[in-house]
């Protein structure tokens, strides 16, 4: 519970400031039961009240939270559909344009940047843990830190370190982070990449009571040559290797009942896969690399032919082939689209006539991979489902995969304008910019005073 969100929140609703701390007294004690006194709860609660009236009104614009009036939910930020999609791109805008070999307006999980080395470039990533699996440390470590390393891969790197941060709220367990960070070190372990540094905090402080755990896993890499998204030309051929899915495919697993599914997650076969690429010089030849993650292939296809200029076109029952069988039962037993899910599997756009080589350096580690589309002249993409193409395209949000998802549901909520958010959220964007550049000239005065 944000304690300090509540505060504001009734503040902002007139609530009488006694009532506030009698409320919140009983929130603290209901959570925190016998670890805290009534008399310590009043006086966490007085203070909370303090400090909130002290910052809940500040004027400087500089000091004040910009306010688009659109909530993450709502938007449906983190749920790796439209409105997710749109959220970073609005991201790369704020950043602006870079030195970097690839940025944040590559829509790419990883950036690039030149090494001082001759020739060599250094890969950097980072990923969240999945929100979910926050009562599953040991899985939400192992999970974000494979995909971490996967998003290295792709772009054509060797790993050489990974990275953590870890938050847990004021009420877990310390144990939750140890069960994190061995999961991680599962991965860093067979895969031989360290990891090498982190921090550890609780969520909010002393102002956030409760259980939760978050926080996200970053890996670096080098490569000699990198590939990005924007390679994709008329003529080539899309691969996919089998995959079985990470954290989403657990999460569904666990939260349906299924957690014997989860069982078929563990397991590093893309980075042997990609490994494999990178060691056989197969990277200079390949056009595109990416794990098939943001909102399942119906989003990573989009993305991939918006950046690349061109039009990708699927089979259907090629891609289901290559999905793990029990995580496709799973999936199917409770209505969820598999093609709106992270499925974790290594997707490959890459020349017709290099396509058998790249098969071959794939399956030589144990990895099953095969053609499941093209690429051609045009914008977007199409699925082929009983002979018939149709367009392929994300939701609004991903495929629902949980009971609460499914309450949720993949479309913009009833009563909602996703048109008219959009302008709401472009407003924001604006004012963000407004406030970085009004610090960026305070900054670049320093040197004439």
């Amino acid at each position: 519970m944000d304690l300090e969100g509540f505060v504001k929140r009734k503040l902002k609703e007139g609530e009488k400031e006694d009532a506030i701390i009698a409320e919140m007294g009983k929130r603290i004690i209901e959570i925190k039961r016998n670890r805290i006194r009534k008399e310590d709860a009043e006086a966490l609660s007085k203070a909370i009240l303090e400090e909130a009236k002290r910052t809940i009104d500040l004027k400087d614009e500089l000091f004040t939270e910009i306010k688009s009036g659109v909530r993450m939910g709502e938007f449906g930020v983190g749920s790796r559909g439209l409105g997710d999609f749109y959220a970073h791109e609005k991201i790369g805008e704020i950043i602006g344009a870079t030195s970097a070999v690839v940025d944040s307006t590559s829509l790419s999980d990883s950036g690039v940047v030149r090494s001082s080395s001759k020739g060599k470039f250094v890969v950097i990533t980072v990923d969240g843990m999945h929100s979910r699996l926050s009562d599953f440390p040991f899985l939400a470590g192992f999970h974000v830190a494979r995909a971490a390393l996967r998003d290295v891969y792709v772009m054509g790197a060797t790993p050489v370190a990974l990275f953590s941060d870890i938050h847990v709220a004021d009420d877990g367990d310390v144990a939750k982070i140890f069960d994190h960070v061995a999961g991680i070190s599962a991965v860093s372990v067979a895969t031989d990449v360290p990891l090498v540094t982190g921090s550890t905090l609780r969520i909010g402080g002393d102002v956030v009571i409760g259980e939760r755990m978050t926080g996200c896993v970053g890996a670096v890499g080098v490569a000699e040559a990198v590939v990005s998204r924007e390679g994709a030309k008329e003529g080539d051929v899309i691969l996919m290797t089998e995959g079985a899915g990470g954290g989403t495919i657990s999460t569904a697993a666990l939260y349906y009942g299924e957690s014997e599914a989860v069982k078929e997650t563990l397991n590093i076969k893309f980075l042997k896969a990609c490994n494999a690429l990178i060691e056989e010089d197969m990277v200079r030849r390949i056009h595109v690399m990416t794990d098939v993650t943001n909102g399942g292939i119906r989003g990573d296809a989009n993305e991939i032919a918006k950046v690349a200029a061109v039009k990708l076109v699927f089979y259907e029952q090629r891609i289901r082939s290559l999905v793990n069988v029990p995580v496709l039962r799973m999936l199917e037993r409770h209505g969820i689209d598999y093609l709106g899910v992270s499925l974790d599997a290594l997707l490959i756009i890459c020349p017709k006539a290099v396509a058998e080589d790249v098969k071959k350096v794939v399956r030589s580690t144990g990895v099953r991979i095969e053609m499941v589309g093209r690429v051609e002249v045009g914008s977007g993409a199409e699925i082929v489902m009983d002979g018939e193409r149709k367009k392929f395209i994300p939701k609004f949000r991903e495929s629902a995969y949980t009971p609460v998802k499914k309450v949720v549901g993949e479309n913009v909520s009833a009563g909602n304008d996703f048109e008219e958010m959009k302008r709401k959220v472009d407003k924001a964007v604006e004012e963000a910019i407004y406030k970085r550049d009004r610090v960026k000239e305070v900054l670049e005065g320093e040197g004439n005073r």
